[in-house]
């Protein structure tokens, strides 16, 4: 068995990280001395304290390996462990580019001078449309998923650009309460889908062009027009997506 200074020594962790990762249930003793509480370490415990080593130079965090260490049995988990963290970094780089782009957005001159973009709001009929639709509730980001979801199932019956109804009155940060829909040409049969006519309506409507981290501004500009009109608002609200196809 090994004391704790020298097994500090052979496993490059400083005695404050051994004490610590005792108390936190990561790497225990093998044996403690009841005269004096003096820890010692044997084969088992140094093959574990590699491991940890490793997921530290890996950037895991302390509850990461906790998890790891939870979890390990041979040296055969390894390849699945770091496959999953690969997919966490790869996630996390989508994620930072994804914010690199929208700062980008923020350093352009023409936002930064506070330009607004002018937006024509009309008012319009909106005939009655047979649809297939899934209503969910989550986030605004998993649009693209169910609109996938039923263009796989309707196939060709695919009749218009396919929308949304927000049943909120609110921006919703995870629970949203949305319904996807694309009109379609006849009735379409699948476990998860709705098919359903939507009626007519008279609609407060404007175009918007660009990203949709500024969609926000033509809300604003639709609400501003109603309120300088006298006009009510009804949910749910539609948002109509314009498909183009690369050429």
């Amino acid at each position: 068995m090994y004391k704790i200074g020298e097994f500090s020594k052979i496993t490059n962790l400083s005695v404050k990280a051994l004490r610590y990762y005792d108390e936190e249930n990561i790497l225990k003793p093998s044996y403690r001395s009841e005269e004096n509480s003096y820890r010692f370490y044997d084969e088992n415990e140094f093959k574990k304290a590699e491991l940890i080593v490793m997921l530290r130079e890996l950037n895991f965090s302390i509850s990461e390996i906790k998890d790891v260490i939870s979890i390990y049995q041979d040296k055969a988990d390894i390849a699945y462990i770091l496959e999953e963290k690969k997919d966490i970094i790869k996630k996390k780089i989508m994620e930072e580019k994804a914010l690199l782009k929208k700062i980008n957005l923020y350093i352009k001159p023409k936002l930064l001078e506070g330009d607004i973009v002018n937006y024509k709001i009309e008012i319009r009929d909106i005939p009655a449309v047979k649809v297939a639709s899934i209503r969910y509730k989550g986030k605004y980001s998993d649009l693209g998923m169910y609109i996938s979801r039923i263009y796989k199932a309707i196939k060709s019956a695919a009749k218009g650009q396919p929308f949304s109804c927000y049943y909120d009155g609110e921006y919703k940060e995870e629970a949203a309460d949305i319904e996807v829909c694309v009109p379609i040409s006849k009735q379409v049969s699948d476990p998860i889908i709705t098919t359903k006519e939507l009626p007519q309506i008279s609609a407060v409507f404007t175009r918007h062009t660009g990203s949709y981290e500024s969609l926000n501004m033509a809300y604003k500009a639709v609400f501003d027009y109603a309120q300088e009109n006298n006009i009510n608002f009804l949910i749910p609200s539609r948002e109509i997506y314009i498909l183009y196809s690369a050429e």
